[in-house]
């Protein structure tokens, strides 16, 4: 197994950083270059419009996500809870950071554990894919599905942040097969997502072929973990090297087209960029069906538990007014609304 004792430290400065810092992808998301064809009689009435969806077995009342952040620390035991909380009292989806650490050192398992007071929302263990080129197996995606009794598990793809890491794990060959067979033994659905670079059509197709059941596409254009690794790296080269990729990767609404294109049928998650409702509506028309939100999450519960309700309301009020503006009754009409494309200014 790797070594895990390196790993409480690292967890504590990315929270740090992605507080402290500016941590922003050189790139934009790409929600700028489309519009909604404004719907000037939409014979519709505002309290009518529903935006609840149901994702493997579960109702949420918004399709929005509390993307995967953190873990294995005390101070990430508390975030974890709050927003967990949040998601709870909203009917929200959440994903879990990477348990690694609490896989190879139980006693942090707490800091992920949150149905005590989440006990009904849609939630997704996490584990980097990598790790089954470096001892983990089966057993151990149970283990983390297990710890904190999730609905379905992510493994996240980070080879760029893992080549930029000192401490960073290499090794991606014949991922694709050991990701089939977690596909295959897994009790519950196994989800795929990147971790702010983008996952293009063909990859996504690569990996609906092995059986994941659902990408989560974490484009470019929000938080870069090329910058957050930036702060952490001593040696001036490395670090020199890791910002240069603050431009690197594809858009998250790239990845929408792409994998809409070549895989319409694939259930598709928004991250990477998000800001507000209204991209988050734009991303529904894209071919998602739920969208998340990580640095603005992280943010605000750092601030207080107000400004995560503030966070909440108005991204739901927002997504519910596009709607609106665009006679969309519920979330599959809005699934059907045609963009228009255009020229960012």
């Amino acid at each position: 197994m790797p070594d895990n004792s390196l790993l409480p430290s690292r967890k504590a400065d990315h929270i740090r950083i992605n507080v402290e810092k500016d941590v922003h992808s050189g790139l934009q998301s790409g929600f700028d270059e489309y519009r909604f064809n404004h719907n000037a009689l939409p014979e519709l009435n505002l309290d009518e419009v529903n935006t609840k969806i149901k994702i493997f077995g579960k109702q949420l009342k918004a399709p929005v996500l509390i993307s995967s952040m953190t873990g294995g620390t005390p101070e990430a035991a508390e975030v974890n809870r709050n927003l967990a909380q949040a998601a709870q009292k909203h009917g929200l989806a959440m994903g879990l950071g990477s348990q690694r650490a609490a896989i190879e050192d139980t006693n942090l398992a707490y800091t992920f554990q949150i149905r005590s007071v989440a006990p009904d929302i849609l939630l997704f263990a996490n584990l980097g894919a990598v790790q089954l080129n470096y001892g983990y197996t089966i057993d151990q995606c149970r283990k983390a599905v297990e710890m904190v009794e999730a609905d379905a598990l992510y493994l996240h793809l980070n080879s760029l942040q893992e080549a930029l890491q000192p401490e960073g794990d290499h090794h991606f060959v014949g991922l694709l097969s050991k990701i089939e067979d977690v596909c295959h033994e897994l009790p519950v659905p196994v989800i795929v997502k990147e971790v702010g670079w983008g996952i293009s059509g063909k990859v996504a197709k690569q990996l609906w072929e092995v059986g994941v059941q659902a990408i989560d596409v974490a484009g470019a254009g929000g938080t870069s973990w090329s910058q957050v690794e930036s702060h952490r790296i001593e040696d001036p080269t490395n670090r020199r090297i890791a910002s240069d990729f603050h431009g690197w990767g594809i858009p998250t609404t790239a990845c929408l087209e792409q994998i809409k294109t070549q895989i319409p049928h694939m259930l598709t998650f928004a991250s990477g960029g998000i800001a507000n409702g209204i991209d988050i509506a734009k991303s529904i028309a894209l071919g998602a069906s739920l969208c998340g939100l990580a640095g603005p999450f992280i943010r605000a519960v750092k601030i207080s538990e107000d400004s995560v309700e503030n966070l909440i309301g108005y991204l739901v009020n927002e997504l519910r007014i596009a709607m609106f503006a665009t006679g969309c009754r519920n979330l599959d009409e809005l699934k059907n609304t045609r963009l228009i494309k255009q020229k960012a200014s």
